[in-house]
């Protein structure tokens, strides 16, 4: 547990992912096969059912610190984390234990099957034994609420330096069971029981901004044109039967898109695919904000498949048949993408609508129109172009629409991180319902330094209540708050969910009492 708790430490302790990669490094120097093995299921999502309810666990640790109950909220409160409340506010230990984490796993899940006295005594024994730091790791283990500030990517990259191993092959690793009983542990992260090759994906080709005029690309006759849809851009990998699906991010992501996996069966054909992975219903594309309800999850549930269904809209083709394409033309590709859409044919898998027009007058008005089906704007390719590695300049255009604004009063304010823990910088913002106030927003961009300081200056003068490291303040500073789009949610009280927000500028000019109301804002969803 010394060698684990000094990982987590070490990961909690800084914002830099070289630091995290070096801190897992090291602990996979220092542990066992199954410590390692805990490890990678602790921080892939697969960690054993809750064995301990928290509620107890505060009781517990009121008792032993001899503390009232108002005195552990207000220490809750300020800390902000309940495993490590526990661990800071219970007397230090008088004796000390150093046991595998393999064990501590065992031991933990064991409790499932015990009484509450046993598991009470347990837990206490334990807390009696272990340094902050440990008891602090403990309780995260005890609570299967493991979450600390490390990434897959970062995860997967660390196992991959360690063993000097391809990033890809890793992730492809993890996608199945370890069984220490078969295979060692580094042979099983090394990919020696799968195919790499039937995973591996092609480094993805992107799109610069347009910011030219449209005249300097010559004739619309010349260009690719399509819809931009605000989706995950992924690639999907057919080889030898097996299908892996890449997000842009370098993550296998199947297990979000379960419905995606059994469309190729019989299809003897092998392929990999350039698309965009959208919410799509009767209606056609539905807003971004239904599919983040689908990301990072395990397990979907049969409700979510039903609420929230899922399309690839495909839009290039970069292998086929194991012969790598990617340097045809796009006009060529596109003929080979759409013969082989036809052939899978799912309506879980569909080609890209091609808007054909005449001049770019006509075009600027589709554009202009494009957030009407949730798209964000338009994507122009030369039809002569290869599908190049990365974002080379001349060849792929994103000409997004404008971002839409809304006049927003700062109601919250938190400390940041790091070099700026001395100033407030994390913002929440509210607008008029009718009489009140409601929360529209959080926002951690926009503004320079000396605006930052002002407003923290504010902050400090002006603060009215204290939650914890969360200060309420007079709502009198405007901001305009721009965003890429909006939809209606109840997970918020205002009723709506914004897309990507960020201060744009301080409206200085403005009063609170000028700041937009919540149903002028709802109204922007049907536009």
């Amino acid at each position: 547990m010394k060698v684990f708790a000094k990982l987590i430490n070490a990961l909690d302790s800084t914002n830099k992912t070289n630091s995290k990669i070096t801190a897992i490094e090291t602990f996979l120097g220092e542990s066992s096969e199954l410590d390692k093995y805990w490890f990678m299921r602790l921080f892939t999502g697969k960690r054993p059912r809750r064995s301990v309810k928290t509620s107890a666990m505060r009781e517990w640790a009121a008792q032993i610190s001899q503390i009232p109950e108002w005195l552990f909220q207000e220490s809750y409160t300020a800390v902000g984390d309940l495993a490590e409340t526990i661990s800071l506010i219970i007397p230090p230990a008088t004796r000390t234990i150093d046991k595998p984490l393999n064990t501590w796993m065992q031991e933990i899940i064991s409790l499932q099957h015990k009484s509450d006295t046993e598991v009470q005594a347990y837990i206490k024994e334990s807390w009696a034994q272990l340094g902050q730091v440990e008891r602090f790791v403990f309780n995260k283990l005890l609570g299967s609420s493991f979450r600390i500030g490390i990434s897959s990517k970062t995860l997967i990259n660390a196992f991959a330096n360690y063993y000097q191993v391809d990033s890809n092959l890793v992730a492809h690793s993890l996608m199945s069971e370890w069984d220490p009983n078969e295979i060692s542990f580094e042979d099983f992260i090394k990919g020696v029981h799968i195919n790499h090759n039937l995973s591996a994906p092609y480094p993805f080709c992107l799109a610069n901004p347009l910011n030219d005029e449209l005249e300097s690309l010559g004739i619309p006759e010349n260009w690719q044109i399509e819809y931009k849809w605000d989706g995950i851009r992924g690639q999907i990998i057919f080889r030898a039967g097996e299908l892996f699906i890449w997000s842009r991010g370098e993550e296998m992501v199947n297990e979000q898109f379960p419905e995606l996996l059994n469309e190729f069966e019989g299809l003897e054909r092998d392929f990999v695919i350039d698309g965009e992975i959208v919410p799509y219903n009767l209606s056609g594309v539905m807003n971004f904000n239904q599919l983040q309800r689908r990301l990072n999850r395990k397990n979907i549930s049969k409700t979510l498949l039903e609420e929230v269904p899922i399309r690839f809209i495909a839009f290039d083709i970069l292998e086929d048949n194991r012969e790598d394409i990617r340097t045809l033309p796009l006009r060529e590709r596109r003929e080979k993408l759409l013969q082989l859409l036809k052939e899978i044919n799912s309506e879980k898998f569909i080609p890209s609508q091609e808007i054909i027009v005449g001049d770019w007058e006509t075009l600027k008005e589709i554009r202009e129109k494009s957030a009407d089906i949730n798209a964000e704007g338009l994507m122009l390719k030369a039809k002569d172009s290869a599908y190049l590695v990365g974002r080379k300049k001349g060849y792929w255009w994103k000409w997004k629409i404008d971002p839409m604004t809304i006049d927003a009063v700062l109601i919250y304010a938190q400390r940041g991180s790091g070099r700026r823990s001395g100033h407030y910088t994390d913002y929440t913002f509210a607008v008029k319902d009718g009489d009140k106030l409601v929360t529209i927003a959080k926002a951690y961009s926009g503004l320079n330094n000396s605006e930052i300081a002002e407003v923290s200056k504010f902050v400090r003068e002006n603060s009215l209540e204290k939650f914890g490291p969360v200060r309420t303040v007079k709502p009198e500073l405007v901001f305009e708050i721009a965003f890429e789009g909006i939809a209606l949610s109840n997970r918020h009280k205002s009723g709506v969910a914004l897309r990507f927000p960020r201060i744009v500028r301080w409206r200085r000019d403005k009063s609170p009492s000028e700041i937009d109301d919540i149903q002028e804002i709802k109204k922007l969803i049907s536009q």
